[in-house]
Formats: structure tokens, sequence, C-alpha cells
């Protein structure tokens, strides 16, 4: 039978199969790159349940309940962000030329560059939530688990896939249409923040462009592991600025 490419809410059901490790019920249909325009929704339906958990901690002191939203996190999407990042820092910094690079990123031990990686970045995602949280900013969760997811969807429209296997080539490339829906998506989540969540925005283009060229220079386009590290940086990067807005 032909697959249905319209949008809809099987399309926010694959997001979730394939970004998270959430028990929902399994599918031998592929999730196809056109639904690259939920995986925000996807972010902010994590962000959620991660911000219950950051209300239900919350008595228990913010930072014990920073810990527990990053753990819950890393449960529910099976630390596939945080392992892209630290194969992305070991690849583009450990490795000399575009083949050992990949190479790097594909091997499944975690190097220095990476363990630095996941310690800074996390360091500095724990910080914000911990001052969100004491300030009782449990709605930023939720956004900027949808604004950090929409970075990926955008590199796969506009990056080449650098390795020619992995999961962003089974996913195959995500049209830009997909891609600007994401984005529209995440900015409607980012204007419920105001002025906060216009500068968190902000700071996701900058870094993940950052990124971005970083990768199209060294290794000529976007892996699986880019998409995660994008992710975290876009994270990291929204939570930081937003919680100095609003705390």
């Amino acid at each position: 039978m032909p697959q249905n490419n319209k949008p809809g809410l099987h399309d926010i059901t694959g997001a979730l199969r394939l970004l998270t490790r959430l028990p929902l019920r399994p599918s031998a249909r592929i999730t196809p790159p056109q639904a690259a325009w939920a995986w925000p929704l996807a972010g902010a339906i994590v962000g959620a349940l991660a911000a219950l958990v950051a209300m239900a901690a919350q008595p228990l002191g913010a930072g014990i309940a920073a810990a527990l939203v990053l753990g819950i996190q890393a449960m529910m999407t099976g630390a596939l962000h945080e392992d892209g990042l630290a194969d992305t820092a070991d690849g583009l910094w450990g490795g000399w030329d575009k083949a050992r690079r990949l190479l790097i990123m594909k091997d499944s031990h975690i190097g220095t560059y990476g363990v630095m990686a996941l310690l800074v970045v996390g360091l500095v995602r724990w910080s914000a939530l911990a001052g969100l949280i004491g300030a009782e900013q449990f709605w930023v969760i939720v956004v900027v688990g949808a604004m950090s997811r929409a970075p990926m969807a955008l590199l796969m429209a506009a990056l080449p896939n650098a390795r020619g296997s992995g999961l962003s080539q089974t996913v195959g490339q995500v049209p830009r249409a997909a891609a600007g829906i994401g984005v529209l998506i995440a900015t409607g989540f980012a204007l419920t923040l105001g002025a906060a969540g216009l500068v968190g925005l902000f700071g996701i283009v900058v870094a993940v462009s950052g990124l971005a060229m970083m990768a199209r220079a060294k290794i000529g386009g976007q892996t699986g592991d880019i998409l995660g590290a994008s992710q975290q940086l876009a994270e990291a990067t929204a939570l930081c600025l937003i919680a100095a807005h609003l705390t």
C-alpha cells in the first residue's frame, strides 16, 4: 500500500519512536523524513515528563531535582543525544582527516574530548536547570525540549550525509518544508516565554550554526552524532540564556 505522507498524529508517534525509548506500540512502518516537523513536539513531550519529575522532586532541593531531570531525560531518550555529543567531540577534535574523524565517531568507546564535552555541557544544563527549578519555572523545560529538537531537522535538510550510513542516512533527506514547520513550532513554544524565549532561540541559532560550519569543514556534512550534538548544544544554550533572564 502507498505510504501516507500527509502530516498527522502518526508523525508524532513516529517521532517518539525514533527519538525516545518510551513504551509505544512497535510499528513496521519506517518513520519518513517528512515527519521531522514533529520532532519538536516529541521534545516537548519529553520535556513535559521531565518537568513533572522536577515538580515532584523540588522539595528535595533544586540541585537534586535538576540532576533527576537530566537522568530521566537520558533514560527517556536512551542517552541518544548525549552519545552523539561525545562522539562528535571525539571525532571532530581527535582525527586529522575526514576518514579518521568518521571512524572515531563510529567507535563505541569514548575518549577524553567526549568526556569533557559531556562534563561541560552537562554542568551547564544542570546549573541552568537548578536555577529554573528553584524559581519554579517548570514550563521552560517543556519549551526547551521542543526548541532543541528543531535544529536536527534543519541540519538534515541543509547538509548532506557525511557517512552514507547510520541513523541519519536511514531516516533520509528531510524536506525543507518539514524542517520549516518544525522551526515554526519551536518558535511558537519560544514565544510563550516572551523575550527570554526569543533570546534562547537566538542562542540556539548561533550555537548550531557554529556546529554546522565545523561539521561541514571537518567531515563534509552531518551524521547522527552531529544531530545529537546539536540537540545537546541547543538545550544547554537555551537553558542558560533563558535562566539568566527569568531567575
